[in-house]
């Protein structure tokens, strides 16, 4: 088990983690995802020690090993890493690569290295290039040496670092094939991903990190069908957003339209779509909420999912209660329903905010 306390790591002009604890339980597959740049791979360089934390402790089966004096060797054979860029020696056959580490850290004889390598080759379908060199193997071929040289050190727990991420779209599937068949097998480990689709499908638990921290964790059910943070919901679908305010209604409609406009085309948003887009905001605010609303203060956020080509539009207004499905203006309403998907509106009483939710059709 592996306990992480108020982890921190910070350089001279960036702090890529802030205060990070969690907790890896014996068995546990963790995938760890989030925008660039938001400490994910330092986390698990820090669990390795390849990177020095500033604060905070890590304890391995209760052992503090970023105490003072602690070995770090000792640490390492605890823990097996997988770089997203191989690391294999070049001038070593395959089965050299597999066979140096145990020979020189775990003391084993030359034929239990090439017994135990061996196996493991054969455990990740590449056996037949035991002699062969690194640059005789494509980049698939190359992470999965690089994996079963990881295993070949018996670690407790595997730290994958975007193992997939260096690779040709061809070659991603033999690779996750690999690591399916380990998480299948009992190894506990942690995955830095961008892949949804196989974090969804390989872990147990999914963490979503942002801005050096743990934003939100839970199930891959979760995660990634019922987000509890909106800035969790708006990573798993991708979403892109525009913000804007309508504060009167002497707005600046021409300058809205052009960074609306500039929002779309930069996200490639199809253009049958951003017609719709355009219309549902221009019918919903000029014509419907600002002739009923006396003072207006709209706050309008439009979001487009670059998942799945979906698009939601989101207005939230003060003021009484006003449905706009109720609007006497029935030529925007219709206008309106002709390019929504569905129409959907509540009323905060605490709060006397009135929200729209519009879903475009795709």
């Amino acid at each position: 088990m592996i306990e992480i306390r108020h982890l921190k790591k910070e350089y001279d002009s960036v702090t890529p983690l802030k205060d990070v604890s969690l907790t890896v339980r014996d068995g546990d597959v963790i995938s760890v995802i989030g925008p660039s740049g938001t400490g994910k791979s330092t986390l698990i360089r820090c669990i390795n020690l390849l990177e020095k934390p500033t604060d905070g402790q890590i304890l391995v089966n209760g052992e503090d090993i970023t105490a003072k004096g602690y070995d770090v060797k000792k640490a390492r054979q605890k823990m097996g890493m997988v770089f997203q860029s191989f690391n294999l020696f070049g001038h070593l056959t395959v089965i050299e690569n597999l066979m140096i580490a145990p020979m020189d850290l775990l003391n084993k004889n030359r034929q239990e290295a090439y017994d135990k390598g061996m196996e493991l080759l054969k455990r990740v379908g590449l056996a037949d290039k035991a002699l062969s060199y690194p640059d005789e193997l494509s980049g698939g071929q190359k992470q999965r040496v690089a994996i079963a040289r990881t295993l070949c050190m018996d670690p407790e727990v595997i730290l994958l670092d975007e193992p997939t991420s260096a690779l040709d779209p061809t070659m991603v599937s033999e690779v996750q094939a690999v690591i399916r068949g380990l998480a299948k097998s009992g190894k506990t480990m942690m995955i830095v991903t961008h892949e949804m689709g196989f974090a969804r499908a390989i872990s147990n638990r999914v963490i979503y990190m942002d801005d050096g921290g743990i934003c939100e964790e839970g199930t891959p059910e979760e995660i990634f069908e019922h987000p509890k943070q909106e800035r969790t919901r708006r990573f798993i679908r991708r979403l892109k957003v525009f913000q804007m305010e309508v504060t009167s209604r002497d707005y600046d409609f021409i300058a809205f339209n052009a960074e609306l406009d500039n929002y779309l085309l930069k996200n490639d948003v199809p253009s049958a779509e951003r017609n719709r887009i355009r219309l549902a905001i221009e019918e919903t605010v000029q014509q419907i909420l600002l002739p009923q609303l006396a003072d207006p203060q709209i706050h309008i956020v439009v979001e487009y999912s670059m998942q799945d080509g979906g698009t939601r539009i989101v207005l939230c207004y003060g003021g009484e209660p006003f449905d706009i499905r109720y609007t006497k203006n029935e030529l925007s309403l219709a206008m309106l329903s002709g390019t929504a998907e569905e129409i959907r509106y509540s009323y905060d009483e605490a709060e006397r905010k009135n929200r729209v939710e519009i879903s475009i059709k795709t």
